[in-house]
């Protein structure tokens, strides 16, 4: 919402606009971000028209950060991001929830302790790129069952999400959606089988 006033101000009156700018410590930086987009789906594995648009949005220059929180199998981690046309990093968890069944999850835990500490990971690593500014667009895949499972904080991505820094969208998906991150999209699409 943009909200605009009409009035004008003389310049005899201008204590209203005089800024003190000797004390930089209470400038703050406003950044210029794109939208909140969150692709929801009543099912997991919709989402390659996402997948399809981030190939070719690098493909035009982009620079595209895709993470997979629950997708895995290829003992990716931050470590060891997969590069892609030159300007789509694409990062998957070392340590997945989809390599294994869930009752052997519930059932080992320092299973279930390897997968938390490696989705807890890769989630600290998308912190610091939604506020470093250098991509174009990020992509968080699944990260609603990330906080689902309770493996990620839904106030930590909120709170994330309200202070980033990037140019362009930020891209959620997942099946279910808090209604509060539901309220900070300005874009919401649903996709049906």
């Amino acid at each position: 919402m943009v909200i605009s006033s009409s009035h004008t101000y003389s310049k005899g009156n201008l204590d209203v606009v005089n800024i003190n700018t000797a004390n930089k410590s209470n400038v703050k930086r406003f950044a210029q971000n794109g939208q909140i987009q969150i692709y929801q789906s009543s099912y997991r594995g919709s989402y390659p028209s996402i997948i399809r648009d981030s190939l070719r949005n690098a493909a035009l220059g982009r620079k595209v950060l895709l993470i997979q929180f629950m997708k895995g199998g290829v003992k990716q981690g931050v470590e060891n991001a997969v590069k892609l046309l030159g300007n789509l990093t694409w990062v998957r968890s070392s340590h997945s929830f989809d390599q294994y069944n869930s009752e052997t999850i519930e059932n080992n835990n320092n299973l279930k302790r390897s997968i938390q500490e490696s989705t807890f990971e890769l989630w600290n690593f998308c912190k610091k790129e939604l506020q470093s500014g250098e991509n174009d667009q990020i992509i968080l895949d699944e990260i609603f069952l990330a906080i689902e499972m309770k493996i990620i904080d839904k106030d930590d991505l909120i709170s994330t999400l309200e202070n980033r820094f990037i140019s362009g969208d930020v891209i959620l998906t997942g099946t279910d959606i808090p209604k509060d991150l539901l309220l900070m999209a300005n874009q919401i699409t649903e996709l049906r089988s």
